[in-house]
């Protein structure tokens, strides 16, 4: 008996053994991917929030220092900054602004970002209230040089006069870069601070027992919806009828999900920006790549990952703003889920065969093949914008698709050998993909 019970004790080890060996990176993330999906039509803001008013980070700095600590040091606390606390924030140079510039440094009350390109606000009255407007330069921080700047050219661009003095922040702008304005038209906090994601927090901040909105203990997919408000591009809303334009909404256009606070329905406040495969827009390349920054929702909603419950927070931390395109975290990044052996692969043994690439090669790093740059922040920019569609693009879709080269991942490192002779490359290491050989666009 003691022998049958050692060996069915030895087994069962082993077979735990061999269970855990094979089990996925992703497996502390069961309970999250398993949560139950409500739609995206459910409010899931707390009741409590309902009535509640937005009060400003520094509220929340009381009892969460930590969180305010790390928020203070990313870039959302400094996509707008005012000049007169502190000259520092403007990083352009003023003493070579173009003569017809129709600002001056004087004038401008904000700056709008500053890692990629910084534009300046400027006081303004327009349609008889008090706004801001944007000069007609801005400055573009990756070339170090000015370059003309028209804010109504844009999808609303039969929205607004052709002019930048009667073009209105308020609309345009101001909902995704000043706390508590996209739903109560009131710039509470020149920043995308806590209540951006958190939603209003009076109520909270008399009693901690009182829940704000938390994105992570909700349904995965709406999880994300924190992020989408403004890292997705979209339409207005009323753009949903058929028969509304851009023109009907003449002064009124707005290019946020207006009314919007987290954890209520994004979908009942956010148009996105449209996008049919194969068509290429301002916006999006055919095969639905960002061209433009600012559109990694509307990439994401389409790939197997967001699908499965995989969130933006998963892969960023929000209040730090970690593994960003500037300071990618590296191929750990991916792999806290994505390992060898793991039956989410890769499928193979190393890092060399999934890759054909040295392993210590740029060539062997997942977001230099999956997350090719693909896209700009402004005309003028180089390509930075890295894509957050996942799918790799064979050399043979860029070409199909008549999509510049420089944006194909294999190109972008090896220039000297084009396309064709790259996707022969693909072909002799056995990675062609049925669906390339079905697809009659792909020749």
């Amino acid at each position: 008996m003691k022998k049958i019970i050692f060996w069915m004790g030895l087994i069962l080890l082993l077979l735990a053994a061999f269970i855990w060996g094979n089990m996925p990176k992703i497996a502390p993330y069961y309970e999250q991917l398993t949560k139950t999906r409500v739609g995206l039509n459910v409010d899931l803001q707390p009741k409590v929030q309902k009535e509640a008013q937005f009060v400003g980070s520094a509220k929340c700095k009381e009892c969460h220092k930590d969180q305010y600590h790390d928020w203070h040091a990313s870039m959302h606390s400094k996509m707008i900054q005012e000049i007169k606390k502190d000259a520092g924030v403007v990083v352009a140079d003023f003493s070579k602004l173009p003569d017809d510039a129709d600002f001056t440094l004087k004038e401008a009350v904000y700056t709008i970002g500053s890692k990629f390109k910084q534009r300046y606000m400027i006081p303004a009255t327009i349609n008889g209230k008090a706004d801001y407007r944007l000069g007609n330069y801005q400055w573009n921080a990756q070339t170090g040089k000015w370059q003309h700047f028209k804010p109504y050219k844009y999808w609303y661009h039969d929205s607004y006069p052709h002019d930048n003095s009667q073009f209105p922040t308020s609309t345009t702008c101001d909902g995704c870069h000043f706390t508590g304005f996209m739903s109560t038209g009131k710039r509470v906090e020149p920043a995308i601070a806590c209540e951006s994601c958190h939603g209003p927090g009076s109520a909270h901040a008399k009693d901690p027992d009182s829940p704000v909105f938390k994105a992570d203990i909700s349904d995965p997919i709406r999880t994300n919806e924190v992020c989408l408000q403004c890292h997705m591009r979209n339409r207005d809303k009323r753009m949903q009828s058929e028969h509304a334009t851009a023109k009907d909404l003449w002064m009124k256009a707005t290019d946020y999900p207006q009314g919007y606070e987290p954890g209520k329905a994004l979908i009942d406040y956010k148009l996105p920006a449209p996008f049919t495969p194969g068509k290429e827009t301002k916006e999006f390349w055919p095969n639905g790549a960002a061209k433009k920054n600012r559109t990694q929702g509307n990439e994401y909603v389409h790939d197997a990952m967001y699908k499965h419950g995989i969130t933006c927070i998963n892969c960023h931390d929000p209040h730090k703003l970690t593994n960003t395109a500037k300071k990618p975290e590296g191929n750990r990044a991916c792999m806290k889920c994505h390992s060898f052996g793991s039956i989410i692969g890769p499928h193979q043994e190393t890092i060399e065969a999934h890759t054909h690439h040295l392993a210590n090669s740029k060539g062997s790093q997942c977001i230099e093949c999956h997350m090719p740059k693909t896209g700009k922040h402004t005309g003028k920019s180089p390509l930075t914008v890295r894509s957050h569609r996942f799918a790799f693009t064979y050399p043979a879709e860029t070409k199909a698709y008549g999509m510049p080269p420089e944006t194909n991942a294999c190109y972008a490192c090896h220039k000297e050998r084009g396309l064709d002779t790259l996707q022969k490359d693909l072909e002799s290491w056995g990675m062609l993909q049925w669906e390339k050989l079905e697809s009659p666009s792909v020749k």
